[in-house]
């Protein structure tokens, strides 16, 4: 996959068939768009390609930061497993979010991307206070010589799926229904770093810590079972996001990790920790004997939990 960033100067020489939006998530209403952006393709050989910004709009425009189910990073592995081949992260600024919705057609996804096809959902919008619509995809189709291709919204239970309706189910800790929404595991990717060694050293339980970036969204602190890929491996785990309340000192907000099964050293690399079921709230533990206790409780909890769920290690 190319990916193009940090530029508005580029050009893709080959046809194309593209989509544009966040992709906050990658939820199953993003699948659709992708799998059709596929089908089309394999029918006429264009490259796939996702126009998305390098920031969400939003945060550059009521100048609140924004917080991201799917980081930039996470968004593009999505992307390469998925099988795209390119990525455009257009640079956002206030300059970008006054183009009108018919210069972005004509000059970004037309001239730029060379899209022959666009694939989008009813309730696209785009350019200055996103006037533009499915129906001026359509409308300027003919006049730019490219096929407008408008796909219903995926549902859930009469509700259109979409990246509100994830957090929403993330904030109130129903991490089986974010799952399902998403199609996959929520899931959290960073590099093992350092931590206080309080874990293995002190309570027998080694963890591998991550810290997730701040425009990461979390669900509730607390206490979770775990799937973590590491190296291309599959293990379960018990996994604590929050900011250990027991331990003295400030302490950053991180996603602590113990691995069943993993005995290892793995600071300074990558993993990815993928939340499958809420276990309890975090909570500050008179002493360290009272956390062990607690935590020998959690790792129990998720070894029945795989016994119940075996496809999750499979």
């Amino acid at each position: 996959m190319r990916i193009i960033s940090g530029t508005r100067d580029f050009q893709i020489q080959e046809p194309t068939v593209v989509t544009i939006g966040k992709f906050d998530g990658r939820h199953k209403g993003h699948q659709k768009l992708l799998r059709r952006m596929q089908e089309i393709q394999r029918e006429y050989g264009y490259r796939t390609a996702v126009f998305t910004f390098d920031m969400a709009p939003g945060g550059v425009v009521n100048g609140k930061a924004a917080r991201l189910i799917t980081t930039n990073q996470e968004r593009r592995g999505n992307m390469e497993r998925m099988g795209i081949d390119y990525l455009v992260e257009y640079p956002f600024n206030q300059e970008v979010s006054h183009m009108s919705p018919e210069e972005f057609v004509r000059v970004i996804l037309v001239g730029q991307m060379h899209a022959r096809a666009v694939v989008a959902g009813t309730d696209c919008g785009f350019g200055y206070q996103r006037a533009g619509d499915a129906k001026l995809l359509e409308r300027l189709a003919s006049e730019l010589d490219y096929e407008a291709v408008i796909i219903e919204k995926e549902q859930d239970d009469h509700r259109d799926i979409s990246s509100t309706y994830v957090r929403e189910e993330l904030k109130a800790g129903n991490i089986a229904k974010a799952n399902e929404l998403l199609g996959e595991p929520y899931g959290i990717h960073g590099t093992v770093v350092h931590g206080r060694h309080i874990g293995g050293t002190r309570l027998g339980f080694p963890t591998a810590n991550i810290l997730p970036p701040r425009e990461k969204y979390l669900p509730p602190y607390g206490v979770y079972v775990s799937r973590v890929l590491v190296e291309g491996n599959v293990y379960g785990g018990v996994s604590n996001i929050g900011q250990k309340p027991t331990i003295e000192g400030d302490n950053p907000v991180g996603v602590e990790t113990f691995i069943l099964g993993l005995d290892g050293d793995l600071y300074g690399k990558d993993i990815e920790v993928q939340l499958l079921d809420f276990e309890r709230p975090e909570r500050k533990f008179a002493d360290l004997e009272e956390l062990g206790r607690q935590i020998e409780a959690d790792r129990e909890y998720a070894v029945k939990y795989f016994e119940e769920h075996p496809q999750w290690l499979a």
